[in-house]
């Protein structure tokens, strides 16, 4: 066994691993988020459009029974549950890029992504 007395390149692997670990919890935090805020999209309008036809607005996925909307989300949201595990156990790989780009990156693939696949993936679950 190596301690960091004997070997102080050890410290900065440390770092990395622990970067490496805010940055997959940081991932997941924001894919969880987005996919819950598409989620909602799908169920609350379909949900209350029988009660409140002013929320016909916001059923922008156009979906057409309350049944169905929780159906598809609920299957999407269990899919997703499986496509996290790889990235969970794999984690977000650490670069040394400046905070801002990885900010950016970050917000691209883990939010917008996955604000825009569960609308497109529980689209698809409901048509015919």
């Amino acid at each position: 066994m190596v301690d960091l007395d004997s070997d102080p390149t050890r410290l900065i692997e440390i770092v990395e691993i622990g970067k490496q670990l805010l940055m997959t919890r940081g991932a997941l935090t924001t894919f969880s988020i987005a996919n819950d805020v598409a989620k909602y999209f799908a169920i609350i309008p379909a949900m209350f459009l029988a009660f409140y036809p002013q929320l016909q607005a916001l059923n922008v996925m156009g979906l057409a029974s309350p049944q169905s909307a929780i159906l598809s989300a609920i299957t999407f949201n269990a899919l997703v549950i499986v496509a996290l595990v790889p990235l969970s156990l794999r984690g977000v790989r650490y670069r040394a890029v400046g905070a801002a780009a990885l900010l950016r990156r970050n917000l691209l693939i883990y939010g917008l992504g996955r604000i825009v696949v569960p609308f497109v993936g529980i689209k698809a679950m409901t048509s015919p």
